[in-house]
Order: structure tokens, then sequence, then C-alpha cells
């Protein structure tokens, strides 16, 4: 397996997303389509990947405003942690409260668990609540590569003051689900610059090594 990966912004609020897949078999997959569908094909077409599945780290609306329509175009399933279904649910009333036009999405196709294979046999998931009840990080080990969503960034954490955030569930996730993994582990985040768990568990502010 010759896994290739590609993040970049997307929509309102710039989250980062990734296109990642294997090269021998062609599978690929999309963490958190929040934006620009096209940006995404695109993607996908140079990195020479056919897009099975759409994973995402959690529910809030600008890490999934694309997946209804990248799911239209290639038929690809919505995946989530069950936990963030009511997000989901609220997209309306998420986008109200940012100002961020409302597109309807349709229902996940397939809930995500903690520790499960990803379509394609790419990775697995890691359940990390805290952002959110549901926030998931989608680890694949033979890339050295995290992708954390909202939950870690550089320097910082995701927050934890709207519906179903916590706190102490999302230091809790940090320390025993991230920083557990190997130092030189790259680690995408939600938005904004990448990092290294190693960078992390020396300079965070914020999560510090128990």
């Amino acid at each position: 397996m010759a896994l290739v990966h590609e993040s970049f912004p997307v929509g309102p609020l710039q989250c980062n997303c990734t296109v990642i897949g294997d090269t021998d078999s062609r599978r690929g997959i999309v963490v958190d389509p929040g934006g620009n569908p096209e940006a995404i094909l695109d993607s996908a077409a140079r990195l020479g990947l056919r897009i099975e599945a759409l994973v995402h780290t959690h529910a809030h609306f600008d890490h999934i405003l694309a997946a209804g329509s990248l799911r239209a175009t290639t038929g690809a399933r919505i995946h989530l942690h069950r936990d963030d279904w009511f997000l989901w649910e609220a997209l309306e009333q998420q986008c109200t409260w940012f100002g961020v036009p409302y597109t309807a999405q349709p229902p996940p196709d397939a809930w995500l668990e903690d520790e499960q294979p990803l379509d394609a046999d790419l990775g697995h998931c890691l359940h990390t609540p805290g952002h959110t009840p549901g926030s998931i990080s989608f680890y694949f080990a033979s890339a050295a590569l995290l992708v954390a969503g909202d939950t870690l960034f550089r320097g910082s954490v995701g927050r934890t003051d709207l519906p179903g955030g916590s706190t102490p569930a999302l230091v809790d996730s940090i320390r025993r689900r991230i920083y557990t993994l190997d130092e030189a582990t790259q680690v995408i985040t939600g938005h904004g610059p990448a990092t290294t768990v190693g960078h992390e568990l020396r300079n965070n502010a914020f999560v510090t090594v128990a």
C-alpha cells in the first residue's frame, strides 16, 4: 500500500479537508468535506483516487457542508459518530448562528465507532470527545498521520463552549489518545497549520503531559 494525501482549507471557515488514499488500489476517502466540492474532486483526481467514503471528525457545519454534493457526485457514503447526530440534525440552526447560507445535507449512511477500520483499509478511528461528544480523530499508522479535526490545534485546542463540548473530556482525549502516539506523527488540525504529536507534547500551553 502506498498512501498519498493532500490537505487544504475549504468552506466558509476554511476547515482543513484531507483527501487520502492508496495509489495501488486507487481507493480513497475524504475527511471533513466542509465546502468547495470542486476543489476536493480536483484533489482526488490529482492523486489518482476514487472517493469511496466521506468521513467526518465531527458535525459542526463548517466540516460537513459539501458532504451531500460529493455523495451525489461520487456515490461515496457519509460517515459520522452517532454522538454527533444531534449536531447534524441542527445544521440549519448552526448556519443561522454563524450567518452562513444553509444547504441541507442528507443523513449519514453509517456510524463510526472507536477503533473502527476506515473504508478502503487506510487507517482507523479514535474516538476523541471533548470538542463535541462524537469527535473522531483518524489515524493512518503507515503514513504516521493523524487527522484530528478541532480536537487539537498547533499550540492550542478546540473550543468546548458550544453544545456538547466538555473541557475535561477534551483534555482526557488528547492525553490518552493523541499524546500516546509516536512523537513524529504529523497532525492535520481542523484549522490552521499542521503540527506533530511531539511538538504539542512539549509546547501546547492548554494540555500538558499529565
